[in-house]
């Protein structure tokens, strides 16, 4: 079994995660505080609202403040700040106040519908609870400050009391998972073994005997169709069941439980062969947020919530506990430049909820017509802040803790998993072992991993995109012994190449996508004009790689062809070879529509 290396033992020194992390400080978790604050989220906690006054708490507001009182709290982790710590403290004093004297808290069930306490089981009770008990959690690493711990001890407490010890709830299990990792985390954090007893025992109820589901719901859909440990495929909403399945990891990781280490090695194999996007993106339909079938991987009308790809990544890192094995951070590294990465502006103001594969604007106006739209299309923009806005506040918490999936170690090797520009320091029979990463990536595939303060065996993953390593790899791992002061070069060298789908995902047929080590791109209409689907890229041609003029990110450009179109041609003709030359511009997949609306594909003809 491998330890993962907490992130706090790192400090990102350089490169595009010390830039990602800047923003986010500088201005994310501003405008997402700012936001909440509008929305009437902030002052929720003060449980003064009454009935006839507006902003009325929704069911799931405690969980949105509580993500971003995690991300502040890792932020405080790295770096202090006054301003921030007093927010937090502000808002746990409020928690404290108006905790419940049995330890329940939640605001929409103590101020808006306190005779339905724990009544309905999608109404997010238990989500929020364990929202709130991460939070506490990472707050007290951070500073010290015990009384947010302390309330969400006693809300476990009441907790275990309802569902266990009088079993006295008419659901057993959790609607929209989240509790059961969070529980393990207090575990971790106070030794307490009933809370992962009760983190195992949510996880061992779902799929039996759980109450009739809503009518527009199966038992798929929160994941409860079958007992856990045989589920083999990953079903129903992507985040309750990528939360469900991060518990079910570290579950397993503590009890030493092979049944449910088999199950999540299935579904995960699954996801990753079956039903996951190029972009590391899950989710495919907007109907219930959800997995459908294998190889249904819609562009146009593709869901891939920003939660659903971050939870992903979480799993996939947890299950990295089990053993190194690069097929699951190969998974983590596709998520978090793609299909995660996408889900903030450039500018981190705004966020995507959905993350579209393609966006044809013109498409937006099929259903003017009517009430309801016949297809669900993403929006074309991010917003600053969403009806259900657990994504932002999500980015808040990710990005900050980015290094946790960095390293693993099981006492006699250290594993390095993904590669950003960092200081890590790794206690080792009483030594201090410090392991420095000098690299640009994703910018190249340049490598250097410095050893110092004593000897180590150190594995390092060679990137599943990347076919030019000639050393001997187990499980797509090398290993290096290293002496004190050694050192470790690698290039991965990075050239663009063209992706091809298996035929099942039809979607994709014909077409290819554009990916440079780790980074997927793109086309967008504000680069080459409307109709994309007009050009056609010469795979005999050359990239140029440089520096996109307007939006500072990488550039991929290449020679292609345009179809030429008459103005006043008809309908239908017969096949033209009526084409000119052009130079297409392809943009990082995460830097789309960042310049207005504008068509954009992630698929191409190629020639």
């Amino acid at each position: 079994m491998h330890r993962t290396v907490d992130f706090s033992q790192t400090r990102i020194t350089g490169g595009f995660w010390k830039h990602k992390q800047a923003l986010v400080r500088r201005v994310t978790t501003g405008a997402v505080y700012d936001r909440f604050s509008d929305t009437g989220r902030i002052d929720a906690f003060r449980f003064d609202w009454k009935p006839g006054q507006p902003s009325q708490p929704h069911f799931f507001w405690d969980s949105d403040v509580a993500k971003w009182m995690e991300g502040v709290a890792y932020q405080l982790a790295q770096k202090p700040d006054a301003r921030l710590e007093k927010k937090i403290d502000d808002l746990v004093d409020l928690i404290e106040k108006n905790q419940c004297e049995d330890g329940y808290f939640n605001i929409f069930f103590t101020v808006v519908q306190p005779e339905n306490r724990f009544t309905n089981r999608d109404w997010h009770e238990l989500y929020c609870a364990g929202h709130l008990m991460e939070a506490a959690v990472a707050y007290y690493h951070a500073t010290g400050k015990r009384k947010f711990l302390a309330c969400m001890c006693r809300y476990a407490d009441y907790i275990e009391k309802r569902f266990v010890i009088d079993d006295d709830v008419p659901f057993k299990t959790p609607g929209h998972e989240e509790i059961e990792l969070a529980l393990v985390k207090l575990y971790e954090c106070t030794g307490e073994v009933r809370y992962l007893n009760l983190a195992k025992h949510f996880v061992d109820m779902r799929g039996r005997d759980e109450i009739r589901m809503p009518d527009w719901m199966d038992a798929s859909y929160s994941q409860s169709h079958a007992p856990v440990r045989e589920q083999r495929t990953a079903e129903g909403h992507a985040v309750r069941a990528m939360y469900l399945y991060c518990g079910m990891a570290d579950v397993a990781y503590h009890t030493g439980d092979g049944e449910l280490q088999a199950a999540c090695e299935a579904i995960f194999d699954n996801v990753a062969n079956k039903r996951m996007y190029i972009t590391g993106g899950i989710g495919s339909s907007g109907a219930g947020e959800a997995f459908t079938v294998d190889y249904d991987l819609p562009n146009l009308i593709s869901y891939t919530e920003s939660c659903a790809a971050l939870a992903l990544a979480l799993f996939a890192n947890r299950m990295l506990r089990f053993g190194a094995d690069s097929k699951y951070a190969d998974v983590v590294e596709r998520v978090i430049y793609n299909g995660f990465m996408s889900s903030l502006s450039l500018d981190g103001k705004s966020f995507f909820y959905q993350n579209p594969l393609e966006v044809m604007p013109r498409m937006h106006k099929r259903d003017i017509s009517v009430r309801h739209r016949s297809v669900n299309l993403p929006p074309m923009q991010r917003q600053e802040v969403f009806a259900c806005s657990c994504c932002p506040p999500n980015i808040v918490r990710f990005i900050p803790s980015i290094a946790n999936l960095l390293y693993s170690e099981d006492g006699e090797v250290i594993y390095v998993h993904q590669f950003m520009q960092s200081v890590t320091t790794i206690e080792r029979d009483g030594k201090m072992l410090v392991l420095e990463q000098v690299t640009r990536y994703p910018e190249n595939g340049k490598v250097k991993i410095k050893l110092s303060g004593g000897d180590a065996r150190v594995a390092v993953r060679i990137p599943g995109w990347f076919d030019g390593y000639k050393g001997e790899t187990e499980k797509g791992y090398a290993y290096f012994d290293l002496r004190n002061g050694e050192e470790i070069d690698l290039d991965f060298t990075m050239k663009p190449v063209f992706i091809e789908a298996r035929p099942e995902v039809v979607f994709d047929a014909g077409r290819y996508a554009v990916m440079r080590g780790p980074v997927l791109y793109c086309m967008e209409g504000a680069d080459n004009g409307e109709l994309l689907r007009d050009i056609t890229l010469d795979s005999r041609a050359r990239f140029k790689y440089g520096k996109h003029a307007v939006l500072g990110v990488p550039q991929l450009s290449v020679r292609a062809w345009r179809t030429v179109r008459e103005p006043n041609a008809p309908l239908y003709r017969q096949k033209t070879q009526n084409k000119e030359k052009v130079d297409a511009i392809l943009i990082p997949y995460y830097a789309f529509a960042n310049r207005g609306e504008s068509e954009m594909q992630v698929w191409h003809f190629v020639k």
